[in-house]
C-alpha cells in the first residue's frame, strides 16, 4: 500500500513508469509557481523529487534538464533521473536533495563565479533553445551583441506582456525610454564576454547540502553578461556578503557595474508584473526611475 497525504491529486499510476524500485510513500511540497511537486520516497528509504506541469508534453522540461546536465558540469545540482509525459501532464523526476536553511554562501559566491567562467561557444548571447515560464516564452536566438539581445529579446518582450495586460502605464513608458537610452550609452564602454548564466537565480533556486555546500536547482541558462545573474540576486534578498565576497574574489566584477546591474533588477521585476500582477507595479516603476537616472 501507498502511504500519502490527503488531498493529492498525484495519480499513482504515474509511479509504474517511473526507474523507482516501489514507491512506497508521497507527499506534496513547495515546488515554486509553476509546477506541482512532490517528495516520493522508496521501499529502500531513498528520496525522489518529482514535478509536473499539467496539460504539457515532455517539452515543457526540456529547458531545465538541459540546464541541469550543463551547469553539473561545474556546481552541485539535483541529478536528473528522468523525465517524460504521463497522460496529459509532463513530469521530471530528479534525486531529492536533503537541505538546510544555511551554509557556504562564501563559496556559493565562488562557484557563480566559476559557472560565469564558462564561455559561448560561438561567441555569441543566447543559447540553442528558448525556453518557457508562465506565460513567457524567453527568446534565446543568438546575437553578436549583448545590448540588442538584452533590450530586444528580454525588455520588448516583457513590455508586451505587460502591456497585454493592460498593466503598462504612460509614466512607465517615458521612464522606459529615457532608461533604454542609459543602458545604451553604458553599453558603448562595456562588452561583457558572453558567459554561462544560471538565468533565475532567486533566493529559492539554491539551497544547502547537510554539508553545508551550495546547491543550485530551476536553471534557466543562456549566455549572456554575468551581471544579469547577480542582478537577479538583488532582486528578493537571501544573498549575504560572503556571497558577493566570495563572487568577487574568484572573479572581480568590472568598473561601472553598480550603474548596470539595476538594469537586470528591473528585468526580474518586469517579469514579475508580466506574471503576477498589479502588486509589481510600483516596484517596475522605481526601478525604471533609478535606471532612468543612471
Amino acid at each position: 500500500m501507498i502511504a500519502r497525504q490527503g488531498g493529492i491529486k498525484l495519480n499513482p499510476e504515474l509511479f509504474k513508469q517511473l526507474p523507482i524500485n516501489h514507491v512506497s510513500n508521497y507527499r506534496a511540497v513547495g515546488g515554486g509557481d509553476i509546477n506541482e511537486a512532490y517528495e516520493l520516497d522508496d521501499q529502500d528509504g531513498a528520496r525522489y523529487f518529482l514535478l509536473i506541469q499539467p496539460n504539457h508534453s515532455k517539452d515543457f522540461f526540456q529547458h531545465e534538464v538541459t540546464g541541469l546536465q550543463l551547469i553539473s558540469q561545474t556546481v552541485l545540482t539535483p541529478k536528473v533521473l528522468d523525465w517524460g509525459t504521463f497522460g496529459s501532464d509532463a513530469y521530471l523526476l530528479l534525486n531529492y536533495i536533503n537541505h538546510q536553511p544555511a551554509g557556504d554562501q562564501y563559496e556559493m559566491g565562488k562557484q557563480l563565479a566559476t559557472l560565469h567562467k564558462r564561455r559561448s561557444p560561438n561567441k555569441q548571447y543566447g543559447f540553442n533553445e528558448d525556453f518557457t515560464m508562465g506565460t513567457y516564452t524567453a527568446n534565446n536566438s543568438w546575437r553578436p551583441d549583448w545590448e540588442s539581445f538584452f533590450v530586444d529579446q528580454r525588455l520588448e518582450d516583457l513590455k508586451r506582456l505587460i502591456r497585454d495586460r493592460g498593466l503598462w502605464t504612460p509614466e512607465m513608458e517615458v521612464l522606459y525610454a529615457r532608461a533604454i537610452k542609459v543602458f545604451k550609452r553604458l553599453m558603448n564602454a562595456y562588452h561583457p564576454i558572453p558567459s554561462l548564466l544560471h538565468g533565475d537565480l532567486w533566493s529559492g533556486n539554491f539551497m544547502f547540502n547537510p554539508d553545508g555546500h551550495p546547491v543550485f536547482i530551476d536553471p534557466a541558462v543562456f549566455y549572456g553578461d554575468r551581471e544579469f545573474d547577480l542582478g537577479i540576486t538583488h532582486v528578493f534578498g537571501g544573498f549575504n556578503a560572503d556571497f558577493y565576497k566570495g563572487y568577487n574574489d574568484e572573479y572581480p566584477l568590472e568598473k561601472g557595474s553598480d550603474n548596470r546591474i539595476p538594469f537586470y533588477q528591473l528585468y526580474y521585476l518586469m517579469f514579475h508584473l508580466s506574471q503576477f500582477g498589479a502588486g509589481y507595479q510600483g516596484s517596475v516603476l522605481q526601478m525604471l526611475a533609478l535606471c532612468a537616472e543612471k
